[in-house]
């Protein structure tokens, strides 16, 4: 391997570490998200889906860094964890929660995109044969991103209407 080579695949493996952490914390900040979501079972069946989505993503992640030799972060692991509990507390004693987090969520999706694509570029850059397990993560990205997309009128107009009703709207 030449220099270039070799600082491409020492980022590919710092990138990898850190989109476990991020899948980690995806999976928490749903997790708890999917509990408050009694009044909008639509958003509350895709996030389950979701949930199982990124934790096949965080093992094709663990699969791809042991091909490098390498494990993932469990200090970071443990910090985007916390962070995505913290997230999820944060919108939860707003009384537009439901719309908080549906804005949220489709900025950390578009996060989350970007991260795959970087994480492609690179895979293709030092000739890893990963890049097939990256592809199928950031088209489950894009997915959900998609579905989010699609519903945010609806989930926005469902929140004005129980509003207006006297209803807990938020969750």
């Amino acid at each position: 391997m030449n220099a270039m080579t070799d600082k491409a695949r020492d980022i590919f493996i710092v990138g990898l570490r850190n989109q476990h952490a991020v899948e980690n914390q995806a999976i928490e900040l749903l997790e708890r998200q999917v509990g408050r979501l009694e009044n909008y079972p639509e958003m509350r069946d895709r996030m389950r889906t979701h949930i199982e989505e990124s934790r096949q993503q965080a093992q094709r992640i663990e699969e791809l860094l042991a091909s490098l030799a390498t494990t993932y972060s469990t200090m970071k692991d443990m910090a985007m964890s916390l962070t995505g509990n913290l997230m999820a507390l944060g919108h939860s004693t707003a009384p537009d929660e439901v719309v908080k987090n549906t804005l949220a969520n489709y900025a950390f999706e578009h996060y989350e995109i970007a991260a795959y694509k970087s994480l492609i570029t690179l895979a293709e850059a030092i000739g890893h044969s990963g890049k097939s397990q990256l592809d199928i993560s950031l088209r489950e990205e894009q997915r959900m991103a998609e579905w989010i997309d699609q519903h945010i009128a609806a989930t926005t107009q469902r929140y004005v209407e129980r509003t207006a009703a006297g209803q807990t709207a938020g969750v």
